[in-house]
Order: structure tokens, then C-alpha cells, then sequence
């Protein structure tokens, strides 16, 4: 009796990707902050202290506040040590950069999405819907999860579940690729398959079982 071929689900390796954005697919000069601080008088490393202590970028990052109040609140912290003036510059400044989309990673996603469903996941700030705009973004992926819209971040695993049901997707039949080491490590207890990101050479590789792969109208 002969064995019938598997069905194309059964013949992929995974049923979606889940995909950060920061050191992913958006890149940002290692530089940036440090020059903003050296532009407007203060000490090197101050923006990045204030912006990202973790109380504060938590809140931002689930939704507690939103965008605008952060950077408010980065720029009321900085003014109490160096002033109004230079705060109120090197925050404006900083919310001025939107980074840079990695061309070959936006490449090899958009090939991907022909195979599976790509689903961004990001902690974010209420900002992020603007920034996917702005960097032409808008409609690179299957579904968007901005952990400051449901209230949790990564690595909480319901950030994983929320993600993989955007898409109608089992979690075990999910790959996940973040550039975070922990974030990485909790997506494959909750039971993905979990990618530390390093480069776009080591994203084609672990995918490169999909694109081998007729697409879904085959």
C-alpha cells in the first residue's frame, strides 16, 4: 500500500514566523544617543540612562503610558540634573530618529511571506504603528503585535500566544526570531521554535526550508 504524500503543512517546518523589529529588521546607529548627548552638552550615555531604566521603559513598553508621556517624562528627568534647554534639545532630537530598514532582511521576509504567514512582534512603544509608516512598512506583514496595545512584553509567553493567533497558528509550529538571547530562550519553553538573530545569513539558513517550498497556490 503506498504511503500518500504529506500535505503541505505537514511538509513545512513551520506554519508562521514571528519576528522582532529592533536589531532585526530595523537597525539603529550603536552611535546615535552618545552623538545626541555630545551635541547637546551632556555627558556621554545620559539619554540612554534616562530613556531605557527599565521601571520606565517597561511602562512604556506595555501601554501604561504612552509614547509622548515617556519622552515627557525622559525630558522632565533630564531638565531636574542639566536644565530645560539641553533636555528639552536632545529629546527632541532623539525623537526625530526612526532608524533604518535592513534591505536584505525586508528581502528575505517579504520571499517568506509567500510560504507562511510573518507576524511582527515587537515591545514597543504606541509609536510603532507611525513607524512602520514612516519607514513604508505598513503592509510588510501578515499581522502586527505591538506589546504596548495588549499590555504585556517579551518575554512573557502570552506575547507569543497573542502572536501566533493573529495568524491561526499552533505555537509549536511557530519559528521565532529575536536578536534577545532571554527573549529567545522563553519563546522555546512556551514551545516555538526560537532563533537568536544575528545577521540575514543566519535568518536565510534557518528558513531556508520554506523557500525551497512551493507557494500555497501549488
Amino acid at each position: 500500500m503506498l504511503t500518500p504524500p504529506p500535505s503541505h503543512s505537514e511538509a513545512r517546518p513551520f506554519d508562521a514566523l514571528l519576528c522582532d523589529f529592533d536589531g532585526v529588521l530595523r537597525l539603529w546607529d550603536p552611535d546615535g544617543m552618545t552623538a545626541l548627548d555630545r551635541a547637546s552638552g551632556l555627558p556621554e550615555g545620559t539619554l540612554a540612562a534616562a530613556a531605557f531604566r527599565p521601571a520606565l521603559l517597561d511602562d512604556a513598553v506595555t501601554g501604561a503610558i504612552s509614547d509622548e508621556e515617556w519622552r515627557a517624562r525622559v525630558a522632565r528627568d533630564l531638565a531636574a540634573t542639566f536644565g530645560a534647554g539641553p533636555a528639552g534639545e536632545v529629546v527632541r532630537a532623539w525623537s526625530a530618529l526612526t532608524g533604518e530598514v535592513d534591505g536584505e532582511v525586508l528581502a528575505l521576509l517579504t520571499g517568506l511571506r509567500r510560504r507562511v504567514p510573518v507576524v511582527l512582534v515587537s515591545n514597543a512603544t504606541t509609536r510603532l504603528e507611525d513607524d512602520l509608516h514612516g519607514l513604508g512598512l505598513a503592509d510588510a506583514f501578515d499581522a502586527v503585535v505591538n506589546t504596548a496595545r495588549i499590555g504585556v512584553a517579551k518575554p512573557d509567553p502570552l506575547v507569543f500566544e497573542a502572536a501566533a493567533q493573529r495568524v491561526g497558528a499552533d505555537l509549536r509550529r511557530c519559528l521565532f526570531v529575536d536578536d534577545t538571547p532571554g527573549h529567545v530562550e522563553a519563546a522555546r519553553r512556551a514551545g516555538l521554535t526560537g532563533h537568536h538573530y544575528r545577521d540575514a545569513d543566519g535568518l536565510r539558513d534557518i528558513t531556508a526550508q520554506l523557500v525551497d517550498l512551493p507557494g500555497p497556490s501549488a
